[in-house]
Formats: structure tokens, sequence, C-alpha cells
């Protein structure tokens, strides 16, 4: 299989190339990369991969064409891909507007952990897509981590809010603890190397048991002690509505953009 990649060098379509690259997924001569500052001399350290000169070479040459731009950047594509499997990046463009390039459309909502191998992204076929067209697609999101297929497009709007968010809210919550720390006369650096061991840490004690993160929040609270305090304020002020209100905002963002 040949597969090109439009926005080769941007976040998300870097880590995918890479990825097919690293895992020995693909050669790289059966790598086609297009972006907007044209070719480099060195792609994840491999110097033969093939720089298509516009997304047309680029199409012609692969078997599978992935779409890693800007959503804003879509209409000035103009992109047209007949018989090909065509899977978008793409936040807020819908299949109903990725099928004016005539292809069998795949939308992905990968996150920014593909650049270590962890993305987690959720996907949903378009009509047409065929059952080695979804193979296909599993196969090439393995290159950046874990996949699931979705059962209707609205809930991709929501996949985008929440794993497609990545390390955005617990940046921010990090950005909280350290700067209350700071606040409160602890040095700049032990700040952040704390804020560390609670967002980065910490939380490896529910890898691949996630689903007993309620149950964690009970324990807290039975020990009645300063964190189950910490549990009870941050509820009352409004933690669990609020961050439910920024997913909200989230995925109306997504829709709108696709209006």
């Amino acid at each position: 299989m040949k597969v090109g990649i439009i926005g080769a060098t941007g976040w998300l379509g870097s880590a995918l190339g890479g990825g097919l690259l690293a895992r020995g997924m693909l050669q790289p001569r059966d790598l086609l990369l297009l972006n907007r500052s044209g070719p480099r001399g060195d792609y994840h350290g491999h110097g033969d991969v093939t720089w298509a000169a516009s997304a047309g070479e680029l199409v012609a040459g692969s078997d599978l064409v992935v779409i890693s731009v800007r959503p804003q950047d879509w209409p000035a594509l103009d992109l047209r891909a007949p018989g090909r499997l065509v899977v978008s990046f793409m936040a807020g463009v819908g299949l109903a507007r990725l099928g004016a390039c005539a292809g069998r459309i795949v939308r992905a909502m990968p996150n920014a952990a593909a650049e270590i191998g962890r993305s987690y992204s959720p996907w949903i076929a378009g009509p047409g897509v065929t059952d080695a067209d979804r193979a296909a697609t599993r196969w090439l999101l393995s290159a950046i981590g874990t996949e699931d297929e979705l059962g209707d497009e609205g809930q991709l709007d929501l996949m985008t809010a929440v794993p497609g968010s990545g390390a955005a809210y617990p940046a921010l919550m990090a950005v909280a603890l350290a700067d209350y720390l700071c606040r409160n006369g602890i040095g700049e650096a032990v700040a952040w190397r704390a804020a560390e061991a609670v967002i980065c840490d910490a939380p490896l004690v529910l890898a691949g048991r996630i689903d007993r993160a309620r149950e964690m929040v009970d324990t807290y609270l039975g020990y009645d002690g300063t964190t189950a305090a910490g549990i009870n304020a941050a509820t009352a002020a409004g933690f669990g509505p609020s961050l439910q209100a920024a997913l909200e905002a989230a995925v109306m963002k997504a829709r709108q953009m696709d209006a």
C-alpha cells in the first residue's frame, strides 16, 4: 500500500508519517508527502520518501490519502481523489463536505499523544467504505495508538471535544496547580515538578482501569482527610459542571465549523 499524507510536517501528519516508518509499516518509498513549505531533505531520518508537488500528484501515486491540514485550509485544497480511500484528521469538516473529493471517506480524530504513539483515535466511515477500507483504517491508526469505530457521525463531535483535546485540560490543570504553589511561596521549578507529579505520574495508577476512577474518588472521600476536603471544595465550586461546559462549547464549535 502506498500512503499519501497531505500536511505531512504538521503535528498529526508528522506523527503519523514517523510512526509508519518507525514501526516498519511502510517502506520510505511507499510514503508520499505534501506540505505547504515544500520538500525537506530528511523526514524522520529518511531521505528517500517521495515529496509530491501537488495534491493531484500525491493522489495519483497513493492508495490511501490522509488529510492532516487545518479545517480552514480544506476549501483551497480542492482535492479530487476518485477511487481512493481518504482519511481526514480535520475537525469540523463533515462527511458531506469531504464527499466533494469523490473518494471513500473516513473521518478520524487523533490527538496530540500521536506524537508518542499513544493517541486514541475514534473514527467514522462514510458511504461506500468497504470492509477492506475499515481494515486499512485500523492499520493506519495503529501507527499512532489505538482506535474505535463509531456508529454515528454526530458522536465524532463529542470525541473531538474529549479525546481530541489531547493534553489541553491536563495542561490547564497543571497551570492552576503550579500557579497556586507559586503564589504561596514555592519556587517555580519545584512548583512545576509538583504539578508534573499530579498530572503525569500519579494518574498512571488508573492506566488500564480507568473505569475505576469513580471508585478511586469515593476512596479518597472515605478517608475524610485533606484530599477529601479539596474534592468537596472543587465539587462545590462547580468543577464537574465547569469541565462539562467546556466540552459542550468544544462540541458546539465543531458543529458550527461544519455548518
